[in-house]
């Protein structure tokens, strides 16, 4: 890429003749990450899915330190490499896809860099605010999806999406401490996590490092809404960023089951204030049902999304996973979802009363009519 500089292999074989020649040393060296999720489709039946790409199944994500066996995917994804991506300003990104059972795609997008602070700064921000890299996946991802069509259940026409980017440095010159990293550079981690070309004031530079945590003395995380720094080794870096690329998919996954709920609750307030008479009350079984089955197939998705991914006992992942995703908005978006799914259930038993009191009422209407028919014949006998 024109602004950073290249890695002492890369320089050596670009330049032969100068193989021996001495590199500048950089300040940092690491990788961009940019994860780019969309929810394609309800299920993504991923053992169909791997005949279809002959692509292989990631068996279990790595963890910081050794942990138990059972901290492993449910439905293990199904990863498939894609061609590289080139920018416009020649930066070649190498690429993956992960196809997650709950009908999620995740675009992983990286790129290796060497340079100084500045540079580093330059390149968020210009990532984050000026690459539209969405829309470059989005066309990869509908390219892909055509050969899997057989393996989608229920696929949606519109996609919702995120995208998130991790800035992972693994080598820092002095091997500073996250404390003394902290101390030096912290306003320039700032703004790499915000994205912003310029220098953030004390106050929010303070805001945004607050969301930071650390398992050794040399390693760091700070987590954003859009973007994370990580300060590690390349497996201690593993760990989070599987971590931030599940937190994202929920957020996508109970964004769409906001608008879900939105667009059914939407459909019954309209069709509960066009009348409540015995006829609209006894046409209220059949859109308390299809609420009913909303409802059921709401919480079975969500229980889904919960348990994609098991990390329970390994106390570090499962702290860095709660950091991540209250800074995404993963918690707001599931109590939105929550809440509605409360509101749905209230109108289910509304609906069902009402349609039991129609019932009655024509149950008493029929019992009425006939006894006044029996009555009549009853006089009429008596008359003869």
């Amino acid at each position: 890429m024109p602004d950073l500089l290249p890695t002492a292999a890369a320089a050596a074989s670009e330049y032969p003749e100068r193989s021996e020649a001495p590199q500048p040393i950089a300040a940092l060296t690491g990788t961009v990450f940019v994860l780019i999720q969309f929810d394609v489709c309800e299920e993504i039946q991923l053992t169909r899915l791997g005949e279809i790409i002959r692509a292989r199944t990631i068996s279990q994500p790595s963890m910081k330190h050794p942990a138990p066996g059972y901290i492993r995917y449910q439905r293990p994804p199904v990863l498939e490499q894609i061609e590289p991506l080139v920018l416009e300003s020649g930066e070649r990104l190498h690429g993956e896809i992960k196809y997650y059972d709950y009908g999620v795609l995740s675009v992983v997008f990286q790129l290796p860099f060497a340079g100084d602070w500045e540079t580093l700064v330059r390149l968020a921000s210009r990532w984050v605010w000026d690459v539209d890299f969405s829309a470059h996946a989005a066309r990869i991802v509908k390219q892909r999806l055509e050969r899997a069509a057989p393996a989608l259940v229920k696929p949606y026409e519109e996609w919702l999406s995120e995208d998130y980017f991790v800035f992972h440095v693994r080598e820092i010159a002095g091997v500073p401490s996250a404390i003394e990293l902290l101390e030096r550079h912290g306003p320039l981690v700032a703004q790499i996590v915000r994205g912003e070309g310029t220098r953030l004031a004390e106050s929010e530079s303070n805001e945004v490092l607050q969301s930071r945590i650390s398992f050794y003395p040399n390693d760091l995380a700070v987590i954003g809404w859009n973007a994370a720094f990580l300060y590690d080794t390349p497996a201690g870096a593993e760990t989070a960023i599987q971590l931030l690329e599940y937190a994202n998919s929920q957020l996508l996954e109970f964004r769409h089951y906001d608008e879900l709920l939105t667009r059914e609750l939407e459909s019954v307030y309209t069709s509960l204030e066009q009348g409540t008479g015995p006829l609209r009350r006894w046409r209220m079984a059949r859109s308390a049902n299809a609420l009913y089955s909303l409802l059921l197939e709401v919480m079975e998705l969500t229980e889904h999304a919960d348990n994609a991914i098991k990390f329970l006992s390994d106390m570090f992942a499962a702290r860095l996973y709660r950091l991540a995703a209250t800074k995404v908005g993963v918690p707001d978006y599931k109590n939105l979802v929550t809440q509605k799914l409360d509101t749905a259930g209230d109108l289910y038993r509304f609906m069902v009363d009402q349609f039991n009191q129609s019932r009655a009422f024509l149950l008493e209407s029929a019992v009425v009519i006939i006894l006044v028919i029996e009555l009549i014949f009853l006089f009429r006998g008596k008359v003869i």
